[in-house]
């Protein structure tokens, strides 16, 4: 791999590789799960430099009986904080583990705390890349298939068919990284497959994607499609896309939920059942959870950045650093700037 900065390298690009700046404070378990998943995180290869105050996170790794870098941080934004108070608290926690990030010392900055106050940061500090009006949160949904990428995820309640159509450009660069997909499929949430179905923005958008360079784009998809795997990539406004997402996450706690019911309230022959099933239960239950991606990437801004649940322990954390350093090992972000890139011709027609 060639990892000689290109004329437009920005700082972070030229950062030690792998070298993650973990937001220790936010989040509801911290700092013991942040200290716990980096410490697991570092013993797989990853460098961690854990940012919070530097006295709480030196005690938990004493107690953990592990050594990490520490970046103190005085101050940390909190679930009920407005995330718009980030740009004047710059020594907090997920503040400084943006710079870092932003001033080449991290090559990527992980965040399980306060998702507006990340989203902000990330804007605040390394900025968005060049063509991208909203930078847009990636979700990895598991289907009948495998994977798919919906986005967005949250970032961004209210589109314009532009939003969307650089959505879909990001989304198709990451699903072919991440899924090792050559041509990704790109699908339109709508209340219909027609291309006259949907509202204003979907119908303007369908016209926009099928002339987008660079993408396979298969048409209007209906919210039933993203669990059957129906396309790679899945593309929404931020509205719908956060409920689609809490709706699929619900429904599978749910589902599993009976299942289990169902195997452990009867009399011997279904627990025997149970007991036979258990090992296939465990590992659906680990394709639906979370934690084994751990974050989801806010692409679209100018540095690697990732969002992780407020309630992640330990395994997600661990997780979420590792996928932090695949993408930067996967060069994500410079192929995302080369695919908006492209737009640029198509934009300009």
């Amino acid at each position: 791999m060639n990892t000689s900065p290109s004329p437009t390298t920005s700082p972070h690009d030229r950062a030690p590789r792998y070298t993650v700046a973990l937001d220790a404070m936010g989040g509801d378990a911290m700092p013991q799960a942040a200290v716990a998943g980096a410490l697991a995180a570092a013993r797989e290869g990853v460098s961690v430099v854990l940012v919070g105050d530097e006295g709480a996170i030196r005690q938990e790794l004493r107690a953990q009986g592990g050594e990490l870098p520490v970046h103190h941080a005085p101050d940390t934004v909190r679930m009920e904080d407005h995330a718009a108070e980030v740009r004047r608290r710059k020594d907090s926690s997920i503040m400084q583990a943006m710079r870092l990030t932003k001033e080449g010392d991290a090559s990527a900055c992980v965040s399980v705390g306060h998702s507006g106050a990340t989203m902000a940061a990330a804007l605040f500090v390394l900025g968005r890349l060049k063509g991208v009006e909203r930078p847009a949160i990636l979700a990895n949904i598991p289907t009948a298939k495998g994977f798919c990428a919906l986005i967005d995820a949250g970032a961004n309640a209210d589109c314009r068919p532009t939003h969307l159509q650089q959505f879909a450009v990001m989304g198709s660069v990451y699903a072919r990284l991440f899924y090792g997909l050559p041509n990704p499929s790109v699908g339109l949430i709508s209340i219909g497959e027609e291309p006259e179905k949907g509202n204003e923005l979907t119908r303007e958008a369908h016209a926009l994607l099928q002339k987008t360079p660079g993408i396979a784009f298969y048409g209007n998809v209906e919210g039933r499609d993203l669990l059957k795997g129906t396309t790679d990539v899945v593309v929404a406004d931020g509205f719908t896309g956060n409920v689609m997402l809490k709706l699929a996450e619900g429904e599978a706690k749910v589902i599993f939920g009976w299942v289990r019911e169902a195997l452990t309230g009867g009399g011997f022959g279904t627990k025997l059942g149970a007991a036979l099933v258990r090992s296939a239960l465990r590992r659906v239950a680990a394709r639906l959870d979370p934690a084994e991606y751990g974050a989801q990437p806010l692409l679209g801004v100018d540095g690697y950045a990732f969002i992780g649940h407020g309630s992640s322990d330990a395994r997600a954390i661990k997780n979420a650093l590792l996928t932090a350093k695949r993408a930067v090992e996967a060069e994500l972000l410079p192929k995302i700037k080369a695919g908006m890139a492209a737009l640029e011709p198509a934009r300009a027609s």
